[in-house]
């Protein structure tokens, strides 16, 4: 995730484009008057309030990988596959006993079923991630048992580590409202109800024992 030092109305409205946000979508989510939104994509050039800056800051962070891989790719178009394998994101597979623990993610108008996930930054590790951004969204401490491999996401095009985790402590809850609809943990043999199976990574399919 590239750090911004000061937002635009065009860096604005290239994140709202991101969100895949109307206008009225997009100024609720700030927290601003929809004729400021109006007001960047005729002026783009304007820099907004401070406490409007805090607030493109605080929507950009908690943007879910899709959309950070949008924003980049409006803000500055890949001119080679590099440059789209730039973002890389920890999924941690997290068991309890015979269930996984899963977040519904909000991407745009839609609701999707998913693992959860997050960012992993220049420098940072992916075992570590892993763990914190599941005991943020979900409140569910756990520990990395094994990673199961890395690819190219077919959907998201982000390069994405598949790690396994096992539960320590914590019952499931949703503590990032504004990206998931819900958190929950699912019996494994009704995984493939929740998420296709052709969207879920082979090795994950075998290290829970799911028939593709």
């Amino acid at each position: 995730m590239e750090v911004i030092d000061t937002w635009t109305g065009e860096l604005a409205c290239h994140l709202q484009a991101a969100h895949r946000m109307n206008r009225e979508e997009f100024a609720d989510r700030l927290g601003v008057h929809p004729q400021t939104v109006a007001g960047w994509h005729s002026r783009p050039g304007i820099v907004p309030r401070p406490e409007i800056q805090a607030a493109l800051d605080t929507v950009y962070e908690k943007a879910p990988p899709p959309v950070l891989l949008r924003f980049t790719r409006l803000v500055r178009p890949p001119v080679d596959a590099s440059a789209v394998q730039a973002l890389r994101v920890a999924i941690a597979i997290v068991v309890r006993q015979a269930e996984v623990l899963l977040v519904q993610r909000r991407d745009g108008g839609a609701l999707h079923w998913q693992f959860p996930a997050g960012v992993v930054k220049p420098g940072a590790d992916s075992e570590v991630v892993a763990v914190q951004e599941t005991r943020a969204e979900t409140g569910v401490h756990c520990t990395v048992r094994q990673p199961l491999g890395s690819r190219l996401h077919p959907t998201t095009g982000v390069q994405a580590d598949y790690l396994l985790c096992d539960h320590l402590m914590g019952e499931a809850s949703n503590l990032d409202q504004a990206e998931n609809a819900e958190v929950a943990w699912v019996p494994i043999t009704s995984l493939t109800r929740f998420i296709s199976p052709d969207r879920i990574y082979r090795p994950v399919l075998d290290a829970l024992g799911v028939a593709a």
